[in-house]
C-alpha cells in the first residue's frame, strides 16, 4: 500500500512542475522580525472546471487545507470570506480576470484563486495562483495532478511555493515532528505532520523511550529507550526497518544527528562521567568530543556541523557551552541564572534557544550568539521546556504544562508570539523534534 502511495506522490512531483507564467516580483517578509504582523490573504472558492459535484467537493477540501496551513504560519492570516466583494470561481481565476480593487478595498495583501478538474476516476488536477493584490501581480502559478487522496500533499506543496516567494525559504509545510507520548503508562516515540495531523506511533517497546532526533534526510530517527533495562541509543531507518543500538556500559543518551551526514553525537558514560562522543549510524564510536570533570549532555550540532552546543556542569551548575568540533576549543554561552539546559541551534546558526530556571520558573529563552543577551519567550504559563526550531527558523516547538499541569506540545513564533497547542491527543506529550528535510521537493 505504501508503494502505491509513493508512486502516486511522485506523479504529483512530476506533473506539478508545470509553471503558469508569472510576473517576477521582489516580495519578501522578514520572518525573524520580532515586530512582524501577519499579512492578510484572501483564499477564494475554487472554480469547478467542468461543474461537477465531485470537483466542488474537492475544491472545498483544498480550500480548507490551504486556509489551515497558511494560518499556521507566523506571517499570514486568511480573511473571512464574508468580506469578499467578488467570487473568482464565477468571474475567472486568471490575472486578466481579477479586479484587484475588489481585494485591495477589503485590505487583502494577497489573493489565492484555484481551479479543480476531475481528469479520471480518483485523479484530480488543480490550477493554483497566488497574487500580490497591492501590486496586481501574479507571484506563483502551479498545476498539480494526482490522486484525490493526495489533495493535502498538493496544497502543502503550493504553500511551500508561497512561503519561498515571500520569505526565501520553503517553510514547514512538508516537514514532520517526532515527539514522546505516554501510552498505557509507558513512553513511546510518535511522529506527526508539521500541524499535528497524521499521528503515527513509531516505537512499541512498552517501556520508556525518549529524546527523538531526525537525521537531515528525514530517513533516520535516533532515540533513547530503556527496552534493555537501561538507557541506550536506538538508531532506526524509518523506510527500511533496520538500524543499530548503542548499548555500551552505563548510560547512552542525548542523540543528535550531524547535519548532512549519517553521524550523530551522544552522551555516553562508559568511561566514567557523562561525556559527548561522535558516533556512526551503526552505533560505533568515532571519537570523544568533550573532556571535563563535569557531566556533559544534550549535544546539538550547529547548522554547518562544525560546532556543538551542549549542557555541562563543569562550572558547578548546568550551563550551556559551545565547542568547535575540530579544534576542541570551548566557550561558555550562558551566565544568567543557576540552571540553563537543552540548547537548540537556530537554522541560521545565529541564535540558541534553551531552557532557563529563574526564581523557580522554567521558561524558554533565546540568545544571540554574538551579543550574549538572553530574551525570554515564555512567562507565567507553567513549566516550558524542550525547545526546537522549525526548519525555516520562523517558529519554535516546545513542551509546556500550562494546561492543568499536564505536559503538552505547543508552538510559537520565533519572537515568542502566537503560542498555541499543537496536538490534540490523550496522554502526555514531550520532547518535540522538527525534521529539517523537505523530501517532497526531491525530483522537482
Amino acid at each position: 500500500m505504501k508503494k502505491i502511495i509513493l508512486q502516486g506522490f511522485y506523479s504529483v512531483l512530476i506533473l506539478g512542475c508545470f509553471w503558469i507564467p508569472v510576473c517576477h516580483s521582489v516580495t519578501y517578509i522578514n520572518i525573524s522580525n520580532p515586530l512582524l504582523k501577519k499579512s492578510p490573504v484572501a483564499v477564494t472558492d475554487f472554480k469547478a472546471m467542468s461543474g461537477s459535484a465531485e470537483e466542488i467537493t474537492h475544491g472545498k477540501t483544498a480550500v480548507q487545507i490551504l486556509t489551515e496551513a497558511l494560518n499556521f504560519t507566523g506571517y499570514l492570516q486568511t480573511m473571512d470570506p464574508v468580506a469578499f466583494l467578488a467570487n473568482p470561481s464565477q468571474s475567472g481565476i486568471q490575472l486578466s480576470e481579477i479586479n484587484f480593487r475588489d481585494w485591495k478595498g477589503i485590505g487583502a495583501d494577497y489573493l489565492i484563486t484555484g481551479g479543480v478538474l476531475t481528469e479520471s476516476p480518483g485523479n484530480v488536477k488543480f490550477e493554483l495562483r497566488f497574487f500580490d493584490s497591492i501590486n496586481s501581480k501574479l507571484l506563483v502559478g502551479k498545476v498539480y495532478t494526482g490522486s484525490e487522496t493526495q489533495i493535502r500533499k498538493m496544497m502543502h506543496m503550493f504553500c511551500s511555493e508561497i512561503a519561498f516567494i515571500l520569505t526565501g525559504k520553503y517553510g514547514v509545510f512538508n516537514t514532520e515532528m517526532a515527539f514522546v507520548s505516554t501510552v498505557d503508562g509507558n513512553k513511546e516515540i510518535f511522529t506527526c505532520d508539521f500541524d499535528g495531523q497524521n499521528i503515527k506511533q513509531i516505537t512499541f517497546h512498552k517501556t520508556i523511550s525518549l529524546s527523538p532526533s531526525w537525521s537531515s534526510d528525514g530517513k533516520w530517527l535516533a532515540y533513547v529507550s530503556y527496552a534493555k533495562g537501561k538507557p541506550d541509543i536506538y538508531i532506526k531507518n524509518l523506510l527500511e526497518n533496520r538500524g543499530a543500538i548503542v548499548n555500551l556500559k552505563g548510560m547512552n543518551i542525548s542523540p543528535d544527528w550531524m547535519p548532512g551526514q549519517l553521524k550523530l553525537a551522544g552522551a555516553l558514560s562508559f568511561s566514567g562521567d557523562q561525556e559527548i562522543y561522535l558516533l556512526t549510524a551503526n552505533g560505533e564510536v568515532i571519537k570523544r568530543l568533550t573532556d571535563s570533570l563535569g557531566i556533559d549532555v544534550s549535544p546539538k550540532f550547529s547548522p554547518d556541523g562544525q560546532k556543538i552546543a551542549f549542557t555541562s556542569k563543569r562550572t558547578g551548575t548546568p550551563q550551556i557551552f559551545i565547542q568547535d568540533i575540530d579544534s576542541g576549543s570551548v566557550k561558555r554561552l550562558t551566565f544568567n541564572g543557576l540552571n540553563n539546559t537543552s540548547p537548540a541551534w537556530s537554522p541560521d546558526g545565529r541564535k540558541i534557544a534553551y531552557v532557563g530556571i529563574e526564581k523557580n520558573a522554567i521558561n524558554i529563552f533565546v540568545m544571540s550568539i554574538d551579543s550574549g543577551v538572553p530574551v525570554q519567550l515564555t512567562a507565567d504559563s507553567g513549566d516550558n521546556e524542550d525547545p526546537v526550531w522549525s526548519p525555516d527558523g520562523s517558529m519554535l516547538a516546545f513542551t509546556s504544562t500550562r494546561e492543568g499541569g499536564v505536559p503538552r506540545i505547543f508552538v510559537m513564533n520565533a519572537s515568542g508570539t502566537d503560542q498555541r497547542r499543537l496536538l490534540n491527543m490523550s496522554g502526555k506529550q514531550t520532547q518535540p523534534d522538527w525534521s529539517i528535510s523537505d523530501s517532497t521537493r526531491e525530483g522537482m
